[in-house]
């Protein structure tokens, strides 16, 4: 459980603060994305954002691979990433942590 804990409570929190801006919001997604890039000073960040946000895409791949997942186990989080950015990594997180705990009680004792 210590694990999945952080990850957990941050994407616990963080998604819902995000779909409670989202139901607040009065522009669409994509509209709020073009007007971050239409200034240097919050383009900077907005890129900043993505080339993290593709880092965690490069771990999370090379993470599944070395767990013996297949490289389209990790598509779906890199979907979540490139639209959410923060909340694709913090899910494969605790899904990572769920399967490793779920190895670790099946595994038996010797």
């Amino acid at each position: 459980m210590k694990t999945i804990a952080l990850p957990l409570i941050a994407l616990i929190a963080f998604a819902g603060y995000t779909v409670s801006v989202m139901l607040q919001a009065e522009q669409s997604l994509i509209d709020f994305g073009i007007s971050l890039m239409s200034r240097p000073d919050t383009a900077q960040v907005v890129i900043d954002l993505y080339l993290l946000a593709t880092m965690a895409g490069i771990w999370m791949y090379h993470d599944a691979r070395k767990r013996g997942q297949s490289a389209l186990s990790v598509i779906p989080y890199l979907v979540i990433t490139a639209v959410f950015v923060s909340i694709g990594p913090l899910l494969y997180l605790v899904v990572r942590g769920l399967k490793d705990r779920r190895r670790t009680v099946a595994a038996p004792t010797s």
